[in-house]
């Protein structure tokens, strides 16, 4: 968003003074570069005053895109802790930088609310951890993809009841079309006579782009609790080992299908330049990030992958791409009104990123399934 939610006055030392935090706060900067929420990071030393600083990360929750940040929160901390659980189970050390913790306010709740209505939260900060924007190496694009399947894998048996939906129809194509439809005809900005090339994209592409929820809607992919946002950079990376270490930004935590995950993993990596290049000739598929990535991801989720899952697996790339260049697009059309933006143009710039990427894949669509099919095959599927 181009302004926050509740457009809050409040200082940011009096929202972390709301939360169950020991010690006495030492520092407090602007943290991140997120498309939408606001993020500050704390530093607190002990009452002894010894050892160093302990870091916090307070979130303002934007509650014009999450209409419910009391429910986003209860999702978030049921997840935190049901991973926590099952990284205990599986006897992985570190659970604290594995997975999310969620500091409660002084209330009690998971989430404080100030004085002018913004809605906030504050989590452990992951100290030696950095995100990235682009891979280094196939073998960091594998590790990611593993750390998407494992996030999947443990939470397939989160207990009821489901998970709020934090964004309905959220990667409900028809909707985004429709929405698009919507800015189009309202043209809010005065833009529309300038994405003409870009609107016949999207019209030639609507009917191809309803495969994954036709696929959910018939029940012939299962709906499961995934990340639906699980870009490349929000999967924290250890500093040291290279590790894929913790998947964070989970308010759309919700249930979908697990190609929304593998889809926003492969549009994100395997694609050879970031969502905001403006040089479309840059923007080229890397068939063998592409590989990589799904060997990754394969090693952990092919003990829960169905048939029909697999069967889609090269279009959930191409489908994401799809969905986030219309986004991008509608948001272009209404005047910057979603996604946090640098330049006029950079909305537009984004949804042609999107569609260079997609007609990229296009033209090595039969490699695509090739690989696929021999990824597959090495896991049994």
């Amino acid at each position: 968003m181009k302004a926050p939610a509740a457009g809050s006055p409040v200082a940011p030392g009096e929202i972390v003074s709301a939360f169950a935090i020991p010690g006495d706060c030492v520092s407090i900067v602007p943290f991140g570069k997120g498309h939408i929420n606001d993020t500050y990071l704390s530093r607190w030393r002990g009452a002894d005053g010894a050892g160093p600083a302990a870091g916090y990360l307070h979130q303002r929750i934007n509650d014009k895109v999450f209409r419910r940040p009391d429910q986003v929160m209860e999702n978030i901390a049921r997840v935190t802790a049901h991973l926590a659980e099952a990284l205990r189970r599986e006897g992985l050390g570190d659970i604290g930088r594995r997975t999310l913790t969620v500091v409660p306010a002084r209330s009690g709740e998971n989430w404080h609310r100030d004085r002018a209505g913004g809605w906030w939260r504050t989590y452990r900060f992951i100290g030696g951890t950095r995100a990235e924007d682009r891979v280094e190496s196939s073998a960091q694009t594998g590790l990611l993809g593993a750390a998407i399947g494992g996030f999947q894998r443990m939470l397939a048996d989160l207990p009821p009841p489901p998970l709020h939906e934090t964004i309905p129809s959220f990667h409900d194509m028809r909707y985004r079309y429709r929405q698009l439809d919507g800015a189009l005809a309202a043209d809010a900005a005065g833009r529309a006579a300038g994405v003409g090339a870009e609107l016949a994209f999207f019209a030639a592409n609507r009917e191809r782009g309803s495969a994954l929820m036709e696929g959910l809607e018939n029940g012939a992919l299962p709906a499961r609790i995934c990340h639906n946002d699980a870009k490349l950079n929000n999967i924290l990376l250890d500093d040291a080992t290279g590790e894929a270490l913790c998947v964070v930004d989970l308010d759309t935590v919700m249930p979908g299908t697990a190609l929304f995950d593998f889809g926003d993993l492969v549009r994100t990596v395997a694609a050879t330049a970031a969502e905001d290049e403006t040089d479309l000739a840059r923007i080229t598929f890397d068939a063998g990030q592409y590989r990589a990535l799904l060997a990754g991801y394969l090693s952990e989720a092919a003990g829960f992958l169905v048939p029909a899952e697999a069967a889609l697996l090269a279009e959930a790339g191409r489908n994401l791409a799809q969905i986030m260049g219309l986004r991008f697009l509608t948001d272009y059309l209404a005047g910057d009104v979603y996604y946090k933006t640098e330049r006029p143009s950079h909305n537009l710039d984004r949804s042609r990123n999107q569609i260079a990427l997609i007609r990229s894949m296009d033209a090595v669509w039969g490699e695509i399934n090739r690989i696929t099919m021999e990824e597959l095959e090495k896991v049994g599927l």
